[in-house]
Order: C-alpha cells, then structure tokens, then sequence
C-alpha cells in the first residue's frame, strides 16, 4: 500500500488559490484540481463523513453538525462518537483488505471510539466547580499525554470563539507530525480549521482574509514538504466554501410567532423546550432541519417558511429524497437559505430573555449553530478588563460566567451550507497523481474511491 496524507483544508476553494497562497497555487498547478460539488448540507460533520464511508447522509446518518435527538426530546451538536455513523469508513476496508495498514485520524470529526489505529480529537475537561479546561482525547490514550508533553497543552480557545487563530492548526499540524514520526501510519487524515474563522467573520473580502489565507499556505507547504519527503502522497481537500452573506434569518422567531415554538421561563430566562413545541428549527449555518410534530401542521409550517425573505427552497420527504437526506434523524421539512442569507438558532424575542449560554462561547448547549461566538461583543465597556477579571476568577477556582459574546447576527459576514452555484465555490480535491482524477467535477460520495485507489496504488 501506499503511505497516503488527505489534508483537509477547511473551507479552502478555487476561488481562494492566488497570490496570497502562493505555495499551495504552485502546488495544485503542477497536479491536477478537481472541484467537488459539495454535500447538502455543506458542513463539517456530513461532509467528512461522506468522504470517509462513500454513502450519502440518508445512508450514513449524518444530517448535520447536529440534530434532534428524538428519543431524548434534545438538540445536540458536534457529538463525537463514531458510532453515530452508520455506514463503514474507508480504514475497514483498507485494513480487510491488508492487515498490516494503519490509519491516523488527526482531528477529523467522530473520532472517539473508532477503529482508528491513531487517533486525536479535542476533548475538553469540565471539573464540577464550572470550569472548562483545553484537553485532547486519544487512542492510545497515553498518545494524548506524550503529545501535550512535547507540544504544550492543546490551544482550545484558539481552535475555537473570538480568539480563534493559527495556533490550533499549528498544533494540529505538529502533531501530526510527531504521531508519522513514532507510528509512521499508512494513511494520514488532517484537519485544518483556520481559513473557517476568519472567512465566516469577513466573507470573501482580501482585504481582511489575506492574512490567514497566508498563514494557512505557510503551514501546508511544512506539512507538505514533511511528508512528500518522507515518500507520501498527499491528497488535498476541502469540505466546502465560504461566501459572503449579509441577512441573518432567526427561523425560530418566525415559527415562534406564529404559536410552533415552546419556551420554557427559568430563572427569568427563556429556554427552548423542544419536547413540546410544535414545530422548531435546528439551525445549520445555511441549511436548518425543522422538526413538525403534527403532521397536520406540515402544509402550514411549509407554506410559512417558504414565504419568508432568505429562505430559498425547503423540502419536503420527495425533496430530501433528491438531496440525499431523507434519513429518520433529519427534520419534517429542511429549509435552505438563499446565497446572501443564513439561519441563526434564535428563538427569544426579547434579548433580555436570551438564556445565559447565549452570551457564552457554548457549542453544546445552544440548539443551533452560532457563529456569532467567534466575536466579542464590541458593546462592552473595558472588555480587555472584564475578560482579565473572568480569567482570574478561572485560575481561582471560582464559577464564572464568560459572558462577552454579542447577540448580533449581523456581525456575521461569510456562510456556507447550501450548493452554490459557482464551481469556484465548491470544496476542491488535489493530487500530483494526475491519473487519479479524470475529471474537472466529482460528486462527493467519489472522494472515498479516489482516497482507497491512491492507498492500494491503483
């Protein structure tokens, strides 16, 4: 078999690759790019898991970063149990096919409890007194200590919220080296999240992107170098692209006035109560599942949606059905924003009655996707202060509230989700081996087949 390394650059396109990617422009050009037209939705966990099993999410099950789950009346997002997918992943077959392969997952997501033979993911720690403290988990779990030994603790406020950076990815990427280095893996797969912060922040503005888009091209050329170097081919990827967006759609606030959703007064603060609402939204970046309870209420909650400003088309079971999505875990209907809009998770009406995870960097406990985490508010008054304050109430052992983050929507410049139309922003595929791609465009469920051909050398 063929020592192999998939790269997944997220959010990476076509339209990204210039003069301020200089390497990675050089690089694509002396092989051969294809774009690859993205899953529905275009997200991080249904589009890694389309590439790792070759079947669609009405097949593996992976609707989303989240969902709801029926049987416990909860939305949750970013599980990590590899069990929740229900198709085979492409190191079974390797590994059946030759039981001397070995596979390395570097923080691909459901990577806890695979048959993975390396495996790191990150895994915060939670101690009763409220705190939350960066960790990774691995297997073997001693990799997860050997690795912070040598690089430090795992950057967690820098993989994700308003201090997100290139140190998460950094550490990523030297992890992967250390684990080829000891274990000498097979097949290799990493992520790479960075380009996703400030692309979802600014949009496609160069000005703004151009900085990260170089830090990005800086840290692929090292990982790149390292391993084609070491014998490897190395496959280049993306899950989607980011485009600029200027309407937020709060889909709940619009169910919610029309008598669908059910909050839940605590503390005088409003929780989503999902068991008993009628109708609701999980909100997806640009894609939202929406969950009807009375199927007599489906032709109302269709017609409701499909009249309001940035919402583009919402499917019913035929349309799932033409998108792949028609699996027990998606919702009634799913509503698709338009190329400038996205879907907030909102469903209070007044901010006063926000609950307190809202102004929190909090991915677990808000039932919806909120991008707005990446920002602090810029209402605050001596925000450096207040954070200080907070962090030095963390090192005491005290509970603490880290409540910086805004509750505007609008802040939010660049999405993804839906299928644009533009090849130039679609997620692309790039090899050296040419004679792996025969095409410009390949339908997703093809990058399982094209990975297995350049492992077995075919």
């Amino acid at each position: 078999m063929k020592k192999t390394v998939v790269l997944n650059v997220v959010a990476l396109s076509p339209r990204l690759l210039g003069e301020h990617t200089p390497f990675l422009k050089k690089w694509v050009d002396e092989g051969k790019l294809a774009h690859v037209k993205p899953v529905l939705p275009a997200v991080t966990c249904s589009s890694q898991s389309v590439y790792l099993t070759g079947r669609w999410p009405s097949e593996n099950g992976i609707v989303g970063n989240g969902w709801y789950f029926r049987d416990e009346c909860e939305v949750k997002f970013w599980r990590q149990s590899n069990h929740l997918v229900q198709s085979p992943k492409i190191w079974d077959e390797l590994r059946a096919a030759d039981p001397g392969f070995t596979c390395a997952n570097m923080f691909w997501w459901y990577n806890m409890y695979s048959d993975v033979d390396y495996a790191v993911t990150p895994r915060p720690l939670y101690p009763s007194d409220g705190r939350k403290l960066p960790d990774v988990h691995s297997q073997p779990m001693d990799l997860r200590d050997r690795l912070q030994q040598e690089l430090g603790q795992f950057p967690l406020f820098s993989f994700w919220g308003p201090n997100a950076n290139i140190a998460s990815s950094k550490w990523i990427a030297d992890a992967s080296i250390k684990v080829d280095e000891w274990h000498d893996p097979t097949l290799t797969f990493i992520y790479l999240p960075h380009l996703d912060y400030g692309l979802q922040k600014h949009g496609i503005d160069f000005g703004k992107i151009s900085k990260d888009l170089r830090e990005i091209d800086a840290l692929c050329e090292n990982l790149i170098k390292y391993y084609e170097h070491r014998g490897a081919e190395v496959i280049l990827l993306s899950e989607y692209a980011i485009t600029s967006v200027h309407h937020p759609v709060h889909i709940n606030r619009i169910l919610r006035k029309e008598g669908y959703i059910q909050v839940k007064n605590e503390l005088g603060l409003e929780t989503l109560d999902a068991g008993t609402c009628r109708a609701f939204a999980v909100a997806d970046h640009q894609l939202a599942h929406v969950y009807v309870k009375d199927k007599n209420d489906l032709p109302a909650v269709k017609a409701l949606l499909e009249g309001t400003p940035g919402i583009e088309k919402v499917l019913d079971e035929e349309g799932k059905k033409a998108f792949h999505l028609d699996h027990g875990r998606a919702g009634e209907l799913v509503a698709v924003a338009d190329k400038n809009s996205w879907f907030t998770y909102y469903y209070w009406l007044d901010d006063i009655k926000a609950p307190d995870y809202a102004r929190t960097v909090d991915i677990h406990r808000k039932p919806g996707y909120d991008p707005v985490e990446m920002f602090a508010d810029p209402e605050i008054k001596f925000l450096k202060a207040k954070i200080g304050w907070k962090l030095l109430q963390k090192k005491l052992g005290f509970r603490y509230l880290m409540d910086v983050i805004p509750l505007d929507a609008r802040l939010v410049k660049g999405s993804h989700g839906r299928i644009n139309e533009s090849v130039l922003d679609w997620p692309l595929l790039a090899t050296k081996n040419q004679d792996l791609i025969s095409g410009t465009d390949m339908e997703p469920t093809d990058v399982y087949g094209l990975i297995l051909k350049q492992v077995q050398g075919a």
